[in-house]
C-alpha cells in the first residue's frame, strides 16, 4: 500500500523536477557568489540587487533547459513561445515569494497566539517558517504552471492518432 501510494505521488517527473529545482538552486546561489565575489557587485542596495537578478534570470533559464529537456522531456519546436511563458509564470510565482512571508508575518501578529508560530524563526530567519512554507507553495504553482501551462503536451487530431495507429499496426 505504500509503495503504491509513494508511486502515485513521487514519479519519476517529480523526482526529476525536485533533482534539477535544488540544482537550479545551487545555480542561483552560484551566480549571486560570482557576482558579489569576482564581479565585485557585494556593496548593500542596487549593486546586491543586481547580483540577485542575475542569478535569478540565469537559474530561471537552468531551470527552462532542464525542466524542457529532463523533466517534461519535451522536444516539438515551441520552445521560444514555453520560453515565454515560463519566465511569465515565474514572475508570477516569484511575486508571491515575495509578498507571501510578509502576509503570512502579519496574519500571525493578527491571529494571536494560534498564529504565532508563522512568525517564528527557522534557519536564522525571522519569520522564516512564513519563508518556508511560501517556499514550498512556491514550488509547488511552479511545478502545476510548468505541467500544465508551460510545457502542455500537444493533443493529437483524430488524423494524427489514426495516422499513428495505422503505423503501429504495420
Amino acid at each position: 500500500m505504500f509503495k503504491k501510494l509513494f508511486s502515485r505521488f513521487f514519479n519519476r517527473e517529480i523526482i526529476m523536477y525536485l533533482i534539477f529545482g535544488v540544482a537550479t538552486t545551487v545555480v542561483n546561489w552560484g551566480v549571486t557568489f560570482l557576482c558579489q565575489r569576482v564581479f565585485g557587485l557585494d556593496e548593500p542596495g542596487i549593486q546586491t540587487s543586481a547580483a540577485n537578478g542575475i542569478a535569478w534570470f540565469a537559474a530561471v533559464l537552468f531551470a527552462f533547459i532542464t525542466n524542457r529537456s529532463f523533466v517534461f522531456e519535451k522536444t516539438d519546436n515551441s520552445i521560444w513561445a514555453e520560453l515565454i511563458k515560463f519566465y511569465a509564470a515565474r514572475i508570477f510565482t516569484g511575486l508571491f515569494e515575495t509578498f507571501l512571508p510578509d502576509g503570512l508575518f502579519a496574519l500571525s501578529k493578527a491571529g494571536g497566539g494560534a498564529l504565532s508560530f508563522l512568525s517564528a524563526d527557522f534557519l536564522g530567519l525571522t519569520g522564516g517558517i512564513a519563508k518556508a512554507i511560501t517556499t514550498v507553495i512556491v514550488i509547488i504553482l511552479n511545478y502545476i504552471l510548468s505541467k500544465l501551462v508551460v510545457f502542455t503536451k500537444k493533443k493529437k487530431t483524430e488524423t494524427e492518432g489514426q495516422a499513428e495507429q495505422a503505423s503501429s499496426e504495420q
